[in-house]
């Protein structure tokens, strides 16, 4: 199996069609790809997708990801898996120099694994490979647009539609503008489609903010968390395979998760931290800088050894307030950004796809864009509050509340039924 046409392997990609399609999804990432792979083997529809970038250059990204075990299960429906991974059979969570700590294992839930590590742009790789056996099924309903970006979505007045069109039929039409850069010209493009989907960017946020005016009345959720993520590859001298780290320090979380760089196990570190912490820690040698992460870990993993680049972002959680406006739909990062204590950010942005295309099996409507917002509000919601309390909770100073989170983390140690649901939730989300 080849993978499709691009800039890269190609003259040029794709030229948009002057005729509307049913579905436009803007963003070529893994959400954007599930979605495509997800709606050609359940639905009829005719499908453009529209990337900034290329399948070969996602390919080359290194940065490491964590997906559930009920993504992996998402993933197989479509034939994007198996991918190379690394597994996470159990997770510890405790705070650094507390009492109090839960442990998840597999075999306890019956499952290979809690959930595994991957290489986005190996993930990447596997969802264009069932991207392109999906449309090699389905021939002419999708159409792939590369090194384009859009910059505006537009669409009429929302009215209902006559009682003597079909449901799927409402006449309906979106448009989107941007501009193409396939061949460096910057050459302004615009489609049609009757369902436009925002799978990648911020485009959906700002839109929604000017229909309701700037400042927190939107009903969206933002907050700047005021830490930095530093992230990047570890080894550690006492390392033990198949175990994943959350600790809660007094600076924030500090997670290690089963990793291999470039041939090396280790650990994939994301080390949440003050930004002037951070600015400081990406300026130390390699040796100080591992000196400092075992400082704030702990001495169970022995010493660490840093191996490759350090990189640093903001931390932040910003939802839209809805993910359904008349005709445009947002979903994954569109739709959320979230802190990435639990690594639920890309495991939410899958069951986002999976619960559109289902919703949009019947008809192509505002109607069934409402339907998929019902169905996902619960999942969405449960997963932007617990990501956003967490980090919160635990960063609150004082040894009161350090002995009551001790306490509380006791609590769910030994409770099963709690714990078991904490589990569940981390591996799937709230299916409906």
């Amino acid at each position: 199996m080849t993978l499709p046409q691009t800039p890269d392997n190609a003259s040029r990609a794709l030229a948009p069609t002057s005729e509307p399609r049913d579905i436009a999804i803007v963003g070529g990432g893994p959400v954007g790809l599930t979605l495509a792979a997800r709606l050609l083997r359940t639905t009829a529809w005719r499908i453009t997708l529209i990337d900034a970038a290329t399948p070969a250059r996602a390919a080359r990204d290194p940065r490491a990801i964590a997906l559930s075990h009920g993504s992996r299960q998402l993933l197989e429906q479509i034939g994007a898996w198996p991918v190379p991974m690394q597994t996470i059979e159990h997770i510890h969570i405790s705070q650094r120099g507390r009492f109090g700590h839960v442990k998840l294992h597999h075999d306890d839930y019956d499952v290979p694994a809690l959930g595994y590590v991957v290489r986005y742009g190996d993930l990447c790789q596997a969802l264009e490979r069932a991207l392109a056996r999906a449309a090699e099924a389905a021939p002419g309903r999708l159409e792939r647009v590369f090194e384009t970006r859009i910059d505006e979505v537009t669409q009429p007045k929302v009215t209902q539609p006559k009682v003597t069109q079909p449901k799927d039929q409402d006449g309906g039409i979106v448009r989107l503008d941007g501009t193409s850069h396939n061949d460096h010209d910057g050459l302004p493009v615009a489609f049609a489609a009757r369902i436009a989907v925002q799978a990648e960017g911020g485009l959906f946020h700002q839109q929604m903010r000017r229909h309701a005016g700037v400042g927190q009345g939107d009903g969206g959720r933002r907050r700047d968390y005021g830490q930095t993520a530093i992230i990047g590859h570890v080894t550690a001298s006492r390392a033990m395979p198949g175990w994943a780290w959350e600790r809660f320090t007094e600076e924030g979380p500090l997670a290690l998760l089963p990793h291999e760089d470039h041939g090396t196990p280790g650990y994939a570190l994301v080390w949440c931290c003050a930004p002037d912490a951070a600015t400081r820690r990406l300026a130390l040698s390699e040796a100080d800088f591992a000196r400092e992460l075992g400082e704030a870990f702990g001495t169970r993993l022995g010493t660490f050894t840093l191996h490759g680049k350090r990189h640093a972002f903001p931390l932040g959680l910003n939802a839209a307030p809805v993910t359904v406006d008349g005709r445009i739909v947002a979903v994954g990062n569109a739709a959320q950004t979230l802190h990435p204590v639990a690594g639920q950010g890309l495991n939410l942005g899958l069951r986002d796809a999976f619960a559109l295309a289902d919703s949009l099996r019947a008809s192509c409507t505002p109607q069934a864009l409402q339907a998929f917002a019902a169905r996902h509000r619960v999942d969405r919601a449960v997963t932007i509050g617990v990501t956003d309390l967490l980090p919160r909770v635990f960063g609150v100073g004082g040894p009161l509340a350090a002995h009551a989170r001790g306490a509380a983390l006791a609590a769910l140690s030994c409770v099963a039924p709690l714990k078991h649901a904490v589990a569940r939730q981390m591996m799937y989300g709230v299916r409906r």
